[in-house]
């Protein structure tokens, strides 16, 4: 018989809803419940592409004797970490410092009142590797719960005054100057590994934020090391695109095969910034596979795009993906693919009877072959691909995350402008018109998630500030008014509801949220921006869009309220840098205007397009653009500027103070650089 869980929308959820536990999902009557049987709370915490979550559950909460133990002593809570984000971030605090380590599936213990008293990450059934069984820890804390309590609620008021420290950090009264630009990167690149890029050993995750801060700094070198370290590897799907979500080695080899949307969205971007600000022809590629990849598999008929693949298919961690040599050479020898040429093949993707994944191969590309593709590698591309798509799917998320889904309608605004790819921004439109017109509740509030129909949970920081800055870069692609106002009433409510009047800063939480033991704030920036530092960025953009100085002081509060630690702690606070190095750095506000006319806004752009494409065609992280007809009162920076003898003109302004108008490309394009 299905446990409570069977009436929720979460695929996560929704997989443990035939698990003998008696699960219910996070909320008061699950917590009442604990206080009306006193009984502690077992808090498990997972994804529906998390490996080792489907393994704990198919060891522990599928056996019976495991779910009576379960249900006889605790209240069981299961939690999906990305519809709930508050929570998950709290426990995985509570974990890490008692234990030293953290991850998924999380395992938290708690009293009725929610407070964490014990916890940990996978438990297998039976005591290994120095880890007690699962039910060995459910008798000890349940005896703990019943034998200590004195002990345990002595130390709630602690552990609560520990778990609000991140809600608490005070700004800085120190200036921010340009050298704490300078000694961040310093310490940035003093902790790159010149060999295979990215930073740190293993496991490697692709640090999307510090890329982008590097790349806004003018420094390429690491930045081209790593970004061809990653599409080298085996992290990057040779055959269909996009990436997964970190490599378990240090080479960017075998990969943890699970597929983020957040992941594929930042990362999009990034090649598509190493190519505005290199020029080389491979990062602009492997930006439209990935942006490809999530355009055919990842995007709902409505324009809204599903949350994750799963690693697992078939029961098998990254089956879908692996080759072994046998079937490769089946395969291209059907494709008619000479026999010399499928030998280049293989060595190009570094295949050799030992395997590296479980004894097949995870296609990458060694290094010194990339300079030396097989003629018939586009040829057997297709057919393996084809040939993959025959297997088993992994599982698909398909809810749809407005933080994850504006993250990606911004790569698709980005992308469609600078590669000329009209049905980017069409793709990038029909998600901000899904985002508007489905994640609303009655009263007009942002809503978290959306699945079948049904758009649900309180949307948190994370999701208005990524919504902020992705409705920017749609209106700076497309010149549609629609997409500036929906940005400025977004960055409204976010002030509104989230900021944090005493301190500065905004809270990971609305003011009229559900309480938990703690109100936190979201800081660090790895592996997705923080709702901060992009709610920073986000309105020090709209600022220079506006000239409004109260959303520039907002941003400037979260800068002092983060700078030491993203001076010390780089690799952490890639996305607050970028905030950083964009108010610290003259700002270039680009107002273009097009002579009045009776065409809709799409006349308007294809108009404004010659000019735009000077801005669109080279990374420019310190400039902003606004585009409209003259007479156009929004953005403010159109404001009074007009068009020159009948041709679209463009201003050059800093500080809203602008040079005289030019009309020409290679006139813009001087005046910009």
């Amino acid at each position: 018989m299905p446990n409570s869980l069977a009436e929720e929308t979460s695929p996560y959820l929704l997989q443990h809803k035939d698990n003998p536990v008696d699960w219910l999902p996070w909320g008061p009557e699950a917590l009442q419940r604990a206080r009306d049987e006193d009984k502690p709370i077992f808090l498990s915490i997972g994804y529906s592409a998390c490996h080792w979550c489907h393994v704990m559950e198919r060891e522990s909460f599928e056996d019976a004797e495991t779910a009576a133990l379960l249900n006889e002593r605790f209240v069981a809570i299961k939690v999906d970490r990305e519809e709930r984000p508050d929570v998950d971030d709290l426990y995985m605090e509570a974990v890490q410092g008692m234990t030293g380590q953290g991850g998924w599936p999380l395992s938290a213990f708690l009293d009725p009142d929610g407070v964490p008293f014990y916890g940990g990450t996978y438990f297998p059934p039976e005591p290994r590797h120095g880890l007690p069984s699962f039910r060995q820890v459910l008798e000890a804390t349940a005896d703990a719960y019943r034998d200590r309590r004195d002990e345990l609620e002595a130390a709630a008021d602690r552990v609560r005054e520990g778990l609000g420290a991140a809600g608490r950090i005070e700004q800085s009264d120190e200036p921010l100057t340009p050298d704490m630009l300078e000694r961040a990167q310093a310490t940035l690149l003093a902790g790159a590994d010149r060999a295979h890029g990215g930073f740190g050993g293993a496991p490697k995750f692709p640090p999307a934020s510090a890329l982008e801060f590097l790349l806004a700094r003018g420094s390429t070198e690491h930045v081209t090391k790593t970004l061809d370290s990653m599409m080298q590897g085996g992290i990057y799907d040779q055959l269909g695109g996009g990436f997964a979500r970190y490599s378990v080695d240090a080479v960017w080899l075998v990969p943890h095969f699970e597929k983020m949307l957040y992941d594929n969205a930042l990362l999009a971007r990034s090649y598509l910034h190493g190519w505005q600000a290199t020029g080389a022809e491979r990062y602009g590629r492997v930006c439209r596979e990935t942006l490809d990849w999530a355009l055919r598999e990842m995007r709902g008929p409505e324009g809204g795009f599903y949350s994750a693949l799963d690693a697992d298919s078939e029961g098998e961690e990254g089956r879908f993906y692996v080759w072994e040599e046998a079937e490769m050479r089946a395969v291209t020898a059907d494709a008619g693919i000479p026999t010399d040429q499928a030998e280049r093949l293989l060595g190009y993707w570094g295949i050799s009877p030992a395997g590296n994944f479980e004894g097949r191969n995870v296609l990458h590309i060694p290094a010194g072959a990339a300079a030396k593709p097989p003629p018939c590698l586009a040829e057997a591309r297709r057919a393996l691909l084809a040939r993959r798509e025959q297997r088993v799917m992994p599982g698909l998320d398909d809810k749809r995350l407005c933080s994850w889904n504006a993250l990606m309608l911004g790569a698709l605004a980005d992308a469609g402008a600078a590669l000329r790819r009209e049905e980017y921004l069409d793709a990038a439109r029909a998600c901000a018109r899904f985002i508007a017109e489905e994640m609303h509740d009655a009263e007009g509030r942002l809503l978290r998630t959306w699945k079948d129909g049904r758009g649900r949970l309180n949307a948190y920081l994370e999701d208005h500030a990524f919504l902020l800055e992705g409705l920017l870069g749609l209106y700076e692609a497309t010149f549609e008014q629609r997409w500036f106002e929906a940005a400025r009433s977004t960055a409204d409510a976010m002030i509104e509801r989230f900021a944090d009047p005493e301190r500065g800063g905004f809270f990971t939480t609305s003011h009229d949220h559900e309480q938990l033991i703690a109100r936190r704030k979201d800081l660090d920036d790895h592996p997705i921006p923080s709702g901060n530092s992009s709610a920073a960025l986000g309105l020090l953009r709209l600022a220079a869009l506006t000239g409004e100085r109260s959303y520039e002081d907002r941003g400037v509060g979260v800068l002092r309220m983060l700078s030491r630690a993203a001076i010390g702690h780089p690799n952490s606070f890639g996305h607050t840098l970028l905030a950083l190095d964009f108010h610290l750095s003259p700002t270039r506000e680009v107002a273009l205007v097009a002579p009045p006319a009776k065409q809709g806004e799409d006349g308007l752009r294809a108009e404004l397009a010659p000019l735009g494409d000077v801005v669109w065609s080279r990374l420019r992280p310190h400039a902003v653009l606004a585009g409209g007809r003259e007479g156009s009162e929004t953005p403010e920076l159109l404001r009074e500027r007009t068009s020159v003898e009948g041709a679209p003109a463009a201003y050059v302004c800093e500080s809203f103070s602008c040079r005289a108008p030019v009309t020409e490309p290679a006139q813009l394009e001087s005046a910009l650089a």
